[in-house]
């Protein structure tokens, strides 16, 4: 879903904020610079009759609303900074955020999360905040339900046309093993992985008024830990682990 960017005149662009403190990473990494596009998508533009004013800086910014996803028929075409769609990558659109920011989504109705890089426009329907590639909506479920409510967490900042992020892939990693109403069924999962995986343990989540019981496992050091161990529990008949990032 390209979107072409029209310029106004007397448009002030903002100032671009200072280091932003990546809230998943626990370790002081080097940073990197990772080029996300042109700058040109910064620019205001127009899609049936509205107008849409992309911010200068991703700091601070939290959104909760309705995320939907984008597939095959788009994968292969440009998106609106002129990378190519890869379904299979994670990557999402956004209305307003500086392309190339990282943002952590997280499906309300069930606590799962991932993280995604802005590098495309949209979704141009009423209430919906975020398109998600194939891939990132299949972490938490969305190819299944179509849409689901979401909260969005930026976790980078734009300085001139680079994307600065700290090394996410270390810090503190977590693996959610399942969610459960009944607190009894949370402690018998618990009992059943707590013999192999030593940082086994149960937090509560509550949604409208719905607490949940969350099995999981901590003490991974590295996203690659995180993704080998899901691997395992997919093995083990385990349903639908996923990596949590802190």
């Amino acid at each position: 879903m390209r979107v072409k960017a029209v310029t106004l005149p007397f448009v002030t662009h903002s100032l671009l904020s200072l280091c932003l403190i990546i809230a998943i990473v626990s370790c002081a990494a080097a940073p990197q610079e990772i080029n996300y596009g042109k700058t040109g998508t910064q620019r205001p533009y127009k899609i049936n009759g509205k107008w849409y004013h992309p911010i200068g800086s991703a700091y601070s910014f939290e959104e909760e609303g309705y995320a939907s996803w984008y597939g095959s028929d788009f994968h292969g075409k440009k998106t609106s900074n002129g990378e190519i769609y890869n379904m299979h990558a994670m990557t999402a659109a956004h209305k307003i955020l500086p392309m190339g920011t990282y943002v952590k989504v997280i499906r309300l109705d069930n606590g799962r999360e991932t993280i995604v890089r802005i590098n495309d426009r949209g979704p141009f329907v009423k209430g919906r905040i975020i398109d998600l590639s194939h891939k990132a909506a299949s972490e938490l479920g969305v190819t299944d339900t179509g849409i689901a409510e979401v909260k969005l967490i930026a976790l980078g900042e734009i300085a001139g046309d680079k994307l600065i992020t700290r090394d996410y892939e270390k810090g503190n990693f977590l693996v959610q093993v399942g969610a459960f109403t009944i607190k009894d069924n949370a402690v018998r999962m618990k009992g059943r992985l707590e013999s192999r995986y030593k940082y086994t343990f149960i937090t509560t989540f509550e949604r409208n008024d719905t607490l949940f019981y969350r099995v999981r496992i901590g003490g991974l050091m590295t996203l690659k830990d995180a993704e080998r161990l899901k691997a395992r529990l997919e093995e083990e008949n385990f349903e639908s682990p996923f990596v949590v990032a802190e």
